[in-house]
């Protein structure tokens, strides 16, 4: 699944150009883009990729590109936008019909291993996400790009909006909860549910309900308190 995550991040939403360009969220780099028409431009001859590997503009330094530079940057993420949100509930149809039949047979693989692991997981958060007055937001130490490209493969985009997608592997999670805190306010109720030893943390120090997810005990406990809405 890993060389299949990572053949649709580079394939489908550009992380060979944008691997040293991270985000923690897929908006960051909005505030750059004019807003131009993308439905012929042509992203493998707009000479960003040469810029990006001469300059290493893109290394966490704090460095910015120049403004033509950051805007196909920003044009970049929105398209991987676009992508994410068209295919969400259709990735078979952006894997094509070969690969769609070996992702199939890998995710009924990946179920009978982990006893339906995921299954049991998405009843769970599609409870949350049918209810009017919640979302799901997810927090991963994963580069965003490929945390994309995991979530749409596992199936989650449908639970998951992409504006609801965080990436902690350059500010860590707790940084990623403030902004979440900033972004929703403090009168909303937060859940944190997970199973590390940094989100346990984060949830502490923003006094956050934490529910640890260590079985599928624990994932039935946690559908069953959803389902009688002491959640």
């Amino acid at each position: 699944m890993e060389e299949m995550i990572f053949n649709l991040a580079d394939t489908h939403l550009f992380f060979n150009d944008l691997e040293e360009c991270d985000q923690v969220h897929i908006d960051d780099v909005s505030s750059d883009d004019n807003g131009q028409d993308l439905s012929t431009y042509n992203f493998g001859t707009d000479g960003f990729p040469a810029a990006a590997s001469s300059a290493n503009l893109c290394l966490a330094t704090g460095v910015r590109g120049g403004v033509d530079w950051m805007r196909k940057l920003a044009f970049r993420y929105r398209r991987v936008k676009e992508i994410y949100n068209t295919y969400k509930n259709n990735v078979g149809g952006l894997l094509g019909p070969a690969k769609r039949e070996a992702w199939l047979q890998l995710r009924a693989e990946i179920e009978a291993l982990t006893d339906s692991w995921l299954t049991l997981a998405l009843k769970a958060l599609s409870l949350i996400h049918s209810r009017t007055n919640c979302v799901n937001i997810l927090v991963t130490t994963t580069q965003l790009i490929p945390a994309l490209a995991k979530v749409l493969l596992y199936g989650l985009g449908i639970v998951f909006p992409i504006e609801n997608i965080y990436s902690a592997t350059k500010i860590g999670k707790e940084s990623c909860f403030e902004r979440i805190i900033q972004r929703f306010g403090r009168k909303v109720v937060y859940v944190v549910i997970g199973d590390g030893v940094e989100e346990e943390q984060g949830a502490k120090k923003h006094a956050m309900p934490f529910w640890r997810i260590s079985s599928h005990s624990d994932l039935m406990a946690l559908h069953h308190a959803l389902e009688l809405e002491y959640l």
